[in-house]
């Protein structure tokens, strides 16, 4: 997904342009729910954006499923689903908008300080049940091996440099690595609410693994499961939790765990982000660059919804980058305000105010189509 500096340089002014141009006396409250794969991303600019309009936006959470029903039942002017919205109950004028895109991290706890490297198929044989200990010969296969990575250039404040909506690469490093696994049983944390990031993790799974992740990816972990989830040899092993950070919080909880989340979460909870694997053979960091190149390689429908490239032979994509959709009504009653504060979240200021957050600042094509989609909005 590419597009010229020229119409760059004026998508961006026209999005400074619609969120700075409200008038001192028309503060309003914007509301919204649903996924929780934004919310830090959400808690940081909505602080600049009330700065800089006068007006505020107040989110709850709850998980994808929650924002498509609000979404629904017209509750609510801006909600979020990391998965699209495709059920016959979505109302005709509302539109998908990818407005936050950030990394889905694998992150575990274990007694090592190095960093675990592992593929597709391995995630898949793990949160599929059929990989039960550490030391299992698939995950010693990844990680006693020579690797390659793609490092991307940073600026001064951490934040990936971009050169016509491209991450810009620093180096490639070839790592011969070697792991100490214990042999220890593997402690498996999911999502158990309707959850995008559920549905996105297990399309990454049968994307990328189809032989081991036998079933449909699915907002619901238990549905796409591949084998029995409630099968005597899980209970206790495989547990789930409703939302990103309680499924951190219990992981975080116990030694020899394994879970996935948004990569933020992974240090509060004192888990470890893994290196997957991409179509190219190379392991890359759940990072801004990775998810910027890997997003790149998609396509959009005219509704805006991403259809990914798992088989993208970039060399530094990670495979598991994802975007959280804005589902907005185009006949929103405050349809000045509603784009105001997505016009802010397009916006560097955003995602640059926290760049440890790790979400990446939408560039390119894709930026253009939610120019788009913003300029449907007409109340």
């Amino acid at each position: 997904m590419k597009n010229t500096k020229s119409m760059k340089l004026a998508v961006a002014a026209l999005a400074v342009a619609l969120f700075t141009a409200q008038p001192a006396s028309a503060a309003v409250s914007l509301t919204g729910a649903g996924a929780t794969f934004p919310i830090p991303l959400l808690d940081v600019c909505k602080v600049g954006w009330a700065t800089a309009s006068g007006n505020s936006f107040t989110y709850g959470a709850g998980g994808s499923g929650a924002g498509r029903s609000a979404s629904d039942k017209g509750i609510g002017d801006i909600n979020f689903s990391d998965t699209p919205h495709t059920a016959a109950t979505r109302l005709t004028t509302v539109i998908h908008i990818p407005v936050v895109a950030a990394p889905i991290a694998v992150m575990y706890k274990l007694p090592n300080s190095q960093i675990l490297n592992l593929s597709p198929a391995t995630v898949a044989g793990i949160f599929g049940g059929t990989i039960k200990k550490w030391n299992d010969p698939a995950i010693v296969a990844d990680n006693n091996r020579t690797t390659t990575t793609v490092v991307y250039k940073k600026d001064k404040d951490g934040n990936v440099v971009k050169v016509d909506g491209v991450a810009v690469v620093l180096k490639t490093l070839v790592t011969k690595t070697k792991y100490f696994l214990p042999d220890h049983k593997i402690t498996v944390v999911y999502r158990s609410d309707s959850s995008g990031t559920s549905g996105n993790f297990t399309n990454f799974l049968r994307g990328m693994a189809p032989t081991v992740w036998t079933k449909a990816g699915n907002n619901d972990f238990k549905t796409s499961f591949p084998g029995n989830i409630n099968d005597s040899a899980n209970l206790g092993r495989i547990v789930g939790a409703s939302g990103s950070a309680a499924v951190t919080a219990l992981a975080g909880k116990s030694m020899y765990t394994i879970t996935y989340a948004e990569k933020n979460y992974a240090v509060a909870a004192g888990l470890k982000p893994a290196n997957i694997k991409n179509a190219a053979g190379n392991y890359q960091a759940p990072d801004a660059g990775g998810t910027s190149t890997f997003l790149g390689a998609a396509t959009a429908d005219a509704n805006g919804i991403l259809t990914f490239d798992y088989a993208t032979k970039e060399a530094g994509a990670y495979p598991l980058g994802i975007v959280s959709y804005a589902l907005v009504d185009t006949k929103a009653k405050n349809a000045t305000e509603v784009k105001s504060f997505l016009n802010y979240l397009l916006s560097p200021t955003c995602p640059t105010t926290k760049p440890e957050l790790e979400f990446t600042t939408i560039t390119g094509s894709l930026y253009a189509l939610d120019v788009k989609q913003i300029a449907k909005i007409t109340g």
